[in-house]
């Protein structure tokens, strides 16, 4: 469990339906998402939980923008991100 500022317990995760019911998607756009590797999870044997963080950076983020976020644009980005760091960062 982590805190909010105001004092109130949180969990660290949430399930796909949970996360999918404060997003107000179908938990099947979200499990969608997650195969494609666009939303964060972590896989514990056939369950998948959400990072509560990562809803809330995201909700983050659409505010400060003022826009639109588009999250497979997102893990896009992490993927070649990884796929650098694999292949042995810059070579200068």
């Amino acid at each position: 469990m982590t805190e909010t500022a105001s004092g109130r317990a949180v969990p660290t995760f949430s399930t796909v339906p949970e996360a999918a019911r404060i997003l107000r998607v179908d938990p099947a756009t979200v499990y969608r998402a997650i195969r494609e590797n666009a939303f964060p999870a972590v896989r514990l044997r056939t369950r998948y939980v959400i990072p509560a963080g990562a809803v809330e950076a995201l909700a983050r983020q659409a505010a400060g923008t003022g826009g639109v976020v588009d999250v497979a644009r997102l893990a896009a980005e992490r993927r070649t991100a990884r796929e650098f760091e694999r292949a042995g960062g810059a070579t200068w």
